[in-house]
């Protein structure tokens, strides 16, 4: 993945990067504590050691700082709900499940540059007073759980963590935790019971984590990215920070940009930049490709297209355009994309990934994917996208957790702007409509394909030995080979799941 740093423009009023975060990430050994040191590391701490904790949630605050990991709450305000004087033990629990398709931001800043989530836990801890913290990690990720510990056992050699915080009197431990894989305990709730030893499932709240979260006990939640802004607030101040960004959505924050542009990677920029103007920055598109759709937030976000090129990427700029900042998953798809096998893509993940705790999600989304897959192989019924909406429409907002929800987003958006495309779904499979993104053993089956009563009760189902179809009652049998996956597809889904 290439990673832009330093670039600059010099058409009038484009933006510049702003590396914070990612300074250091091209320095030799970047994620080493000497080198972090030499680069004004720990230099946050030793400042908001100088104070009292509430003055340090005091100047989170005044920085603006709201959370990076897609809902936006502000920062400083979560952590002042965070009950004193109760006699029980606070948790902080830093978020670092990144698992949604197209989220990329989290695991090259811990594998680049972890000292700056250390130091930001201590202060983090330090100010709402937690005398424990753990890292909650994707277990798939191993070469990133291996950096945090290495990092986090020079931090305890050093005394930045330990019974006593650089001489300070303050005490914090650490835990590293790689959690089993599940994208459900990216919900912070189902994180929590995950944490505990249970099976993630999303709790039902009130009470919230920061009155009973980790064991019954005052919890803060906080993304990877969020923790990681602390430092440069308490050793810069909050009004720097405020300097970035817009007038509600202060400081800078992580662009991942992926799929058919021509340089993808991390852009670390001010909130309320543009797509056109980080195209701009990175290279534009990649040769040949003109913009189709793409996701301002990662897959669980409503599609934007070529006419929102200026909508600012802040939290409230893309919420008025109708969709959500998210996670800052720039999926950019071109012309060569079917937007059907984009979202049936999505929609196939979130039906593996919903834990089964609520039955519009799990029952929806299984819907969902029968209906997308008859619309991609061309033998959609006439009813079909009004189904899909209605499905979509009984699934938002009636499901546990957002998970329903980020699984009918891309398909609403996607009917919104591209029904033509799904109205030919009903004649036209997507990989004759898109041929230049279709697998080439991916062929459609021979003899008639009939739309009637008997077809509909005998949807595709796939088995992990191949793929198996029923056309006017003949069973045929593809190779397990007949569908790649979207790694392997260069052409069409490549960004899909964020592969670049």
């Amino acid at each position: 993945m290439s990673t832009a740093l330093n670039a600059t423009s010099d058409i009038p009023g484009l933006a510049p990067l702003t590396p914070v975060l990612s300074d250091i990430w091209d320095a030799p050994e970047s994620w080493t504590l000497p080198v972090y040191e030499q680069h004004r590391g720990y230099a946050g701490l030793r400042s908001a050691l100088a104070k009292t904790p509430d003055e340090v949630i005091g100047l989170v605050k005044e920085s603006g700082l709201r959370g990076r990991g897609g809902a936006g709450f502000p920062t400083g305000t979560k952590w002042s709900f965070i009950p004193q004087e109760d006699g029980k033990p606070h948790y902080l629990v830093v978020n670092a499940d990144e698992s949604e398709p197209g989220t990329c931001k989290d695991t090259p800043l811990l594998m680049a540059n972890p000292h700056s989530l250390i130091e930001g836990i201590v202060i983090s801890c330090y100010a709402f007073r937690a005398s424990h913290a753990f890292i909650y990690v994707r277990g798939e990720i191993l070469q990133v759980i291996r950096r945090l510990q290495a990092a986090v056992a020079e931090a305890y050699e050093a005394g930045y963590l330990g019974t006593d915080v650089l001489g300070s009197g303050f005490a914090l431990d650490v835990v590293v935790h790689a959690g089993a894989g599940a994208y459900i305990c990216g919900e912070e709730t189902a994180l929590l019971d995950s944490l505990e030893g249970r099976r993630g499932q999303p709790r039902l709240r009130p009470p919230f984590p920061a009155v009973a979260g980790l064991y019954a006990c005052p919890t803060v939640i906080n993304n990877v990215e969020s923790i990681a802004s602390v430092p440069a607030i308490i050793d810069r101040g909050p009004a720097w920070f405020a300097s970035f960004g817009t007038e509600k959505s202060k400081g800078f924050t992580l662009y991942s940009l992926s799929g058919h542009v021509a340089n993808p990677g991390q852009y670390e920029a001010p909130l309320g930049i543009t797509l056109r103007q980080l195209l701009e920055l990175s290279g534009g598109m990649r040769e040949g490709s003109e913009l189709k759709f793409w996701t301002p937030g990662g897959s669980s976000t409503p599609l934007f297209t070529a006419e929102h090129l200026d909508v600012p990427l802040d939290y409230e700029g893309v919420a008025a355009a109708g969709s959500m900042l998210g996670t800052k998953a720039l999926q950019v798809f071109d012309q060569t994309t079917s937007v059907v096998r984009a979202v049936l893509r999505w929609t196939e993940f979130y039906k593996h990934e919903s834990c089964g705790k609520c039955t519009p999600c799990r029952e929806g989304t299984y819907w969902l994917v029968q209906i997308m897959e008859r619309l991609e192989a061309g033998t959609g019924s006439p009813a079909d996208i009004e189904l899909l909406l209605d499905l979509c429409e009984n699934i938002s907002g009636r499901s546990f957790c957002a998970l329903g929800d980020a699984a009918a987003t891309p398909i609403t958006s996607g009917i919104q702007y591209f029904r033509e495309e799904f109205e030919a779904g009903l004649q036209t499979p997507a990989w004759d409509l898109f041929p230049t993104s279709a697998p080439p053993s991916y062929r459609r089956a021979p003899g008639p394909v009939r739309n009637d009563e008997t077809d509909r009760r005998c949807p595709r189902v796939r088995r992990s030995t191949g793929d198996f179809r029923s056309f006017a009652g003949t069973t045929m049998r593809e190779p397990p080979t007949a569908r790649p996956s979207p790694d392997t597809d260069q052409r069409g889904c490549r960004g899909a799941f964020g592969v670049t």
